[in-house]
């Protein structure tokens, strides 16, 4: 990136703020709330009617307490209020930007962003929303929708002090004056001259701002990467592709020097275990995603959970899911952390279409499940390792079941889960009183058609994925709820559309939404429907709860983008009639 394009890019996104922040002087003051600290941070259950992490607390559980909606009054939530946000213009290969994100609230103050990273304060107090400011980065969108493989997206901030914390599409972190909505600094984190961008949500730990990076179909060299919010500079980059000389660069075999585009994304926010400081974060798919023979070897560390140390950045230990994947099968997902009959879990639903739990103090296999209805690239799990039972670590080509398997030799495979996954980005909740976990699915197939890669494909800021999806199959979906205690299916609720949004769990519900335009409540134990609104436009992102002046609401951001409306469209035909927007949903009693 040019030192033009970042000082334009500093000035208009400052004058933007600075603009907000004077039409702010004719507001009345807002109470100071001491700002948020890692003692916060560690404690975020205890402030029940507050939701101030990307998952509600470090463990990644998106539960609630808050129980004044239950499912003995759930029929009768209603809308309370709505917002119109911005952030549906186009740019690169999008006609329009979606809305993933949670919404953060604090002591009755709501911070949400759009596709495009824009960050809206609201006021919710007095039963009704009041948007206070907001901060347009001016995300380049030409440069940056050009790499953005899978929808103009952003899921959400973080806060620290008296900071909003956000990510951007074209690579910047950005630190926001949580009061005034100026912006106090901001740096480069990913470079999408190299097809890198970002869309998660920043992960808070001891003031470092933990990011992670899209763009393994791009041929780029996956990280996570940590950013001290008081000096402004990174403090440790981890790569989830080993450099050589270290451990797992063997698993990158051949003539190819595959390792430097080998992909390993990591764009989905991780969790944080303080008792051993360490932070778990899923990685993406190698690449090129469909040509597993370019790449010979296991790929390490694509497709596993990493668990890093939250200070220095290493690596403490790892498990792969899908050694050497020819399916696109990323394992970014987040994993919730549970304890359950005496361990500490780290649960993961893989694109794979299996659930997993390992130990999280070392990465051993426990268990493993599917949560899929169907199943056929593998027979399935070997318990005694939690690999798949077609693995031979003796090949450095791996075929699983060889007639779902894109190949040179099978050049148009079907196989299912479809590489969409099983489970894709949108995260799932846990009831630890049910000890309930609960998956919004995809139940799905595809077909691929296979194409060879050679090194001359491998350009900057050009797909680099050895073939590509057709779509000839219905699509739907499911929440599915895994018993935690014995590792299998305890439930599952058939939808007509894929879920696309996430999941949120309080004492005795669970809440989602489906990109068909349903919001619905259910049932925590036996997943009955109990409630639903149809909002009129698609839902692509999870939902939230929260209390203000002692009334519990329901929030969600209603605005279908992300990758199904381009890639996936014609599995859900329906959903072609679904209009674009950008509205948050408020719902109380």
């Amino acid at each position: 990136m040019t030192q033009s394009r970042t000082a334009r890019r500093i000035l208009a996104a400052t004058s933007l703020a600075a603009l907000a922040a004077g039409a702010l002087s004719a507001l009345p003051a807002l109470a100071a709330d001491g700002g948020v600290t890692q003692e916060r941070l560690l404690n975020a259950d205890k402030e029940e009617g507050n939701w101030i992490q990307h998952h509600k607390n470090y463990a990644g559980h998106r539960y609630s307490t808050l129980n004044q909606i239950n499912k003995g009054n759930v029929k009768n939530l209603k809308v309370a209020w709505t917002l119109a946000l911005g952030g549906i213009e186009g740019g690169g290969i999008w006609s329009h930007g979606g809305l993933e994100g949670t919404p953060i609230v604090e002591n009755g103050m709501m911070y949400v962003t759009d596709g495009w990273g824009s960050v809206y304060k609201i006021d919710t107090r007095g039963g009704e929303g009041k948007l206070l400011w907001k901060m347009d980065p001016k995300t380049d969108r030409e440069w940056a929708g050009a790499v953005a493989c899978c929808g103009v997206n952003n899921r959400g901030v973080a806060l620290w002090g008296d900071l909003v914390v956000s990510h951007t599409l074209d690579g910047r972190l950005i630190a926001t004056n949580k009061e005034t909505g100026q912006v106090a600094w901001q740096r480069q984190v990913a470079d999408p001259d190299k097809g890198e961008t970002i869309t998660g949500a920043p992960l808070i730990v001891k003031g470092l701002a933990i990011s992670g990076v899209g763009g393994a179909e791009y041929g780029i060299r996956g990280w996570i990467a940590a950013t001290d919010l008081k000096t402004e500079k990174e403090t440790w980059r981890t790569h989830t592709i080993p450099g050589k000389g270290e451990p797992g660069y063997e698993t990158w075999k051949g003539n190819n020097n595959a390792a430097v585009s080998g992909g390993g994304s990591t764009w989905v926010t991780g969790t944080y275990d303080p008792d051993t400081d360490t932070i778990v974060w899923g990685t993406g798919n190698p690449g090129p995603d469909w040509d597993n023979a370019y790449r010979p070897g296991d790929n390490l560390y694509t497709d596993s959970t990493l668990a890093l140390d939250a200070t220095t950045g290493k690596i403490k230990w790892h498990f792969q899911h899908t050694p050497n994947d020819p399916y696109d099968y990323d394992s970014v997902s987040e994993n919730l952390l549970v304890d359950v009959g005496g361990r500490k879990l780290a649960i993961e639903a893989d694109r794979n279409g299996h659930a997993y739990a390992v130990d999280r103090t070392n990465g051993q296999f426990v268990w493993a499940t599917p949560f899929v209805k169907k199943v056929t690239w593998t027979k399935g799990i070997n318990p005694d390792t939690g690999k798949p039972f077609e693995y031979d670590p003796n090949k450095d080509v791996q075929r699983y079941n060889p007639a779902a398997t894109p190949s040179a030799e099978n050049k148009n495979a079907d196989f299912c889960p479809g590489n969409m996954g099983g489970k894709n980005w949108p995260p799932t909740a846990y009831n630890p009183n049910l000890q309930y976990w609960y998956i919004p699915v995809i139940e799905s197939c595809n077909r691929v058609t296979h194409e060879a890669m050679t090194q001359a494909n491998l350009k900057p800021r050009e797909f680099f994925t050895g073939g590509g999806p057709t779509n000839p199959f219905r699509i739907t979906g499911s929440v599915t709820a895994i018993d935690v205690k014995t590792g299998k299916v305890a439930g599952k609720h058939e939808t007509q559309f894929p879920l696309l949004g996430g999941m949120l769990a309080t004492p005795d519900l669970v809440f989602t939404g489906e990109p068909g335009g349903g919001v619905m409540a259910m049932d925590a134990k036996s997943l009955e429907k109990l409630w639903e609104f149809r909002t009129g436009g698609g839902v692509n992102a999870p939902p939230m709860t929260f209390t203000v002046d002692g009334k519990q609401y329901m929030a969600i951001l209603v605005g279908l983008g992300g990758a199904w409306d381009k890639w996936f469209i014609d599995s859900t035909p329906e959903l072609k009639n679904i209009q674009t927007g950008s509205m948050l949903y408020v719902f109380a009693l």
